[in-house]
């Protein structure tokens, strides 16, 4: 499900969804939600891609999270509060189980579902000028246990329990000491930042960087190896770029992968 105020471009082997609502600091409606999920998905699918960037369009925020004004229409039923429930964690887990590395760009403010859509990616960029909080007691909302699940993972319960029930918002250096950022760097340079670790990524091996992700998920949640995870181990030596990167390593040149 596509949005007018979600933009979706491609360089080569990187793709770059923005958050294209910079006058409402990117906030997001429930369309939008949605259409975060969709993009996702469809990126997801398809291959020939080997890295996502996320970011919000124009330096100020990388996005404010839901659009509270918009919630007299989107919520305040139990109906609309399960639908707007379901687009919410849809767009997060868009992110978290999307086949390709996932690298946001975390210019200005990253606040509540902003935050959320950030800590799901699997690379955070951020500056001095990046802002980080979830402050959903000032409106009494309850944030889904998704969202809670990342902030616990990277963060820990002293820093997950700072930004929600004390509703502290952190600067970029703060954000950085708490592992909230992965890469920190002059704010000027986020965005570029964040194209040349997409590059990086995309100079790998993309069957093994989709390997690795979806393997660390897994191992994250505390699942057993199993049969078949260990037969997707015996997939690697087969693989055309297997093969290339062996024959790129003996002739002392760079591998040209290909995904096969």
């Amino acid at each position: 499900m596509s949005h007018p105020d979600l933009h979706v471009s491609r360089d080569g082997f990187v793709a770059t969804v923005t958050i294209a609502r910079a006058a409402k600091r990117n906030a997001l409606t429930l369309p939008m939600w949605r259409g975060v999920a969709g993009a996702f998905d469809a990126l997801s699918g398809d291959t020939d891609l080997r890295c996502v960037i996320l970011r919000g369009e124009g330096d100020e925020a990388f996005s404010a999270g839901a659009d509270v004004g918009a919630f007299a229409t989107e919520r305040g039923t139990p109906e609309r509060e399960s639908a707007y429930n379901d687009a919410l964690v849809a767009a997060f887990l868009s992110i978290e189980r999307c086949l390709h590395p996932v690298v946001a760009a975390v210019r200005g403010w990253a606040m509540g579902g902003g935050c959320g859509l950030a800590l799901m990616c699997d690379f955070r960029v951020g500056g001095p000028g990046t802002r980080m909080g979830i402050p959903a007691r000032n409106l009494s909302l309850f944030y889904p246990h998704e969202g809670l699940d990342p902030l616990l993972r990277i963060a820990g319960y002293a820093v997950a329990m700072e930004m929600l029930v004390e509703g502290r918002t952190y600067t970029g250096e703060e954000a950085r000491e708490r592992r909230l950022l992965t890469r920190f760097v002059p704010d000027e340079q986020v965005f570029a930042e964040a194209e040349a670790l997409a590059a990086t990524i995309g100079e790998g091996g993309p069957l093994a960087n989709r390997f690795h992700k979806r393997a660390l998920r897994a191992l994250r949640g505390g699942l057993p190896i199993t049969d078949a995870d260990r037969a997707e181990l015996d997939v690697f030596p087969r693989t055309e770029d297997f093969a290339e990167a062996v024959a790129a390593f003996n002739a002392r040149r760079k591998p040209a992968f290909r995904g096969r």
